[in-house]
């Protein structure tokens, strides 16, 4: 598994998604900048076109592979909120927060949100996605996703949605210590495949798990982060030959 580099891991995780690649190559979502022009903005952002295990995908075809339970150990920590130019994204100075795979335990970085969903189920979109990156010490990048249907008011995501700044700038420490934990669906069961930031500059090796069970989140919530962010999601990529595991 290529590795990212420790400099792009610590832009991607401490600085959020819009300095993750060369601060001189713009990119975006729509016009010339959109995801299927990102390939073309640098040669840094070749994979964008190139790589054959991207992400988001649309989760169609699976294979019963027996996964075990995501084994988390979230607790309530202090954060910063910061609009970021791309995304609005919770991180976590603290490394209390761990996700156990394959024998690594990696740390809760950040979270953040992308309306719609970037990843489908069935042919499906959402209304929104959250997800919850995680590095282990060797900068592999585990990232738990987790889909928004539009329902009841969602409580967990009050405290980051007051706070949402509304103009790109610098992270800002938010009032109450943030529970991963309680943003998640009681059920864990999830999908299991190899892809890639679904960012420039999109590479790959990481590690995606996506939660089958959706949580809701009110009208008025996707409302509220799409008149900031309006639409931030990359189209489902290419699956190839990638197995998915569920």
């Amino acid at each position: 598994m290529k590795k990212l580099s420790l400099a792009l891991l610590q832009s991607l995780l401490v600085t959020g998604p819009s300095f993750a690649a060369d601060e001189g190559t713009h990119w975006g979502y729509t016009g010339h900048e959109s995801p299927e022009k990102w390939g073309e903005l640098s040669p840094n952002y070749a994979l964008c076109s190139s790589g054959k295990n991207q992400s988001p995908i649309d989760v169609v075809d699976t294979i019963s592979g027996e996964l075990p339970a995501l084994n988390l150990d979230y607790k309530a920590v202090k954060a910063e909120i910061v609009n970021n130019g791309h995304t609005i994204q919770v991180n976590f100075k603290d490394d209390a927060n761990k996700l156990s795979l394959n024998g690594n335990t990696f740390t809760l970085k950040q979270f953040h949100f992308h309306t719609p969903s970037e990843n489908r189920i069935q042919g499906k979109s959402f209304p929104l996605e959250v997800h919850f990156v995680h590095a282990d010490s060797n900068n592999n990048l585990a990232v738990l996703g987790l889909l928004y249907e539009v329902g009841a008011e969602n409580a967990q995501l009050s405290p980051v949605w007051a706070a949402m700044p509304k103009e790109a700038g610098q992270p800002i420490a938010l009032k109450v210590q943030i529970n991963p934990a309680e943003m998640l669906p009681e059920a864990l069961d999830y999908y299991r495949f190899n892809g890639s930031l679904t960012i420039p500059p999109c590479s790959e090796g990481v590690n995606w798990l996506l939660l089958k069970n959706t949580v809701s989140a009110s009208e008025a919530q996707v409302k509220a982060i799409e008149a900031i962010m309006g639409n931030n999601s990359r189209p489902p990529q290419a699956v190839n030959a990638r197995v998915i595991l569920e």
